[in-house]
């Protein structure tokens, strides 16, 4: 019999890292992709159920008044200051007093109700000899829901 010439067996080259396959090229370009569209969704259901909240939260300040108008227009303004603190950046709201919170309110809506309407005795209730009257109050508190609009509209 014969022999055959035969080679041996011999293996093929080993696979290099780079440049890498397609598919780690796919999942480079979507992962942050990915998560950024997860932040943007999560921030949006946050600010979402921070809204709905407040509006409930509003509606029973509303129908349940405490009586006296210091104290109403007291709750209003820690009202808007956690309402803010919940749909914008801590930066942005926490350190805000006096006439620029009322500026930073003003920002939603176009006739700065804050700084020259009704939203002024935000500012200057605690210090103002009279107390507000209940048209006033009705006025914030109007003046309230139409800013917790503004803010259903960004999300």
């Amino acid at each position: 019999m014969e022999q055959l010439p035969l080679r041996d067996i011999h293996l093929p080259d080993a696979v290099d890292f780079w440049p890498p396959a397609p598919g780690w090229w796919a999942l480079a370009l979507l992962l942050p992709a990915l998560m950024f569209g997860l932040r943007q969704l999560y921030q949006r259901i946050r600010r979402r159920s921070a809204v709905k909240i407040a509006g409930k939260l509003l509606e029973a300040m509303r129908s349940e008044p405490t009586g006296d108008a210091r104290q109403t227009v007291a709750a209003l303004s820690a009202w808007l200051r956690r309402v803010a603190l919940s749909t914008a950046p801590r930066r942005d709201v926490a350190s805000l007093s006096g006439h620029a919170w009322l500026q930073y309110l003003d920002r939603s809506l176009p006739d700065a109700p804050f700084t020259q309407g009704p939203g002024r005795c935000l500012a200057d209730a605690h210090y103002r000899p009279q107390l507000p009257n209940d048209a006033e109050l009705d006025a914030l508190f109007e003046l309230c829901e139409r800013w917790l609009k503004q803010q259903a509209k960004k999300s």
